[in-house]
């Protein structure tokens, strides 16, 4: 496997290794172990700040393998990754411009908080369906 595969891979692993970390692991130990929820809620929002751009960094590799021969098949339009990972990035950019700073305002928290919930799920799965994929062996012909 060449560098130019496995750099579409990596990014889509880390891509969704930090949505799985952030989401199911670090954010929920957050608000059990900070003293307040509030606390908890400010730390968790730069968290998924910081995800956003973790999606948007991963996401640019993956985008740009979708022009390469050799990640053709896996990346195109029709049953590749490319609809996901476009998907998954958007729906990040959206959530933190348009979701979230209805969140730290907290207008109609119970609203925006389960969209943007909602949005993270589906970011979540658009990265691992990229990342299974990618990952998945390619269709061999005759050798």
């Amino acid at each position: 496997m060449s560098w130019k595969q496995r750099v579409p891979l990596l990014a889509a692993a880390l891509w969704w290794g930090c949505l799985t970390t952030t989401g199911l692991l670090v954010v929920p130990m957050l608000f059990a172990h900070l003293p307040t929820a509030a606390l908890a809620g400010q730390m968790a929002a730069r968290l998924f700040t910081a995800q956003t751009w973790v999606a948007v960094g991963c996401g640019l590799p993956l985008l740009l393998a979708s022009r390469s021969d050799e990640e053709g098949k896996r990346m195109d339009w029709a049953g590749g990754a490319l609809l996901f990972v476009l998907g998954g990035v958007l729906l990040a950019l959206v959530a933190e411009f348009a979701v979230a700073p209805r969140i730290v305002a907290r207008e109609d928290l119970k609203l925006w908080h389960s969209v943007g919930s909602g949005m993270y799920l589906l970011q979540w799965l658009c990265a691992g369906v990229t990342l299974w994929k990618l990952a998945s062996p390619r269709s061999s012909g005759p050798s």
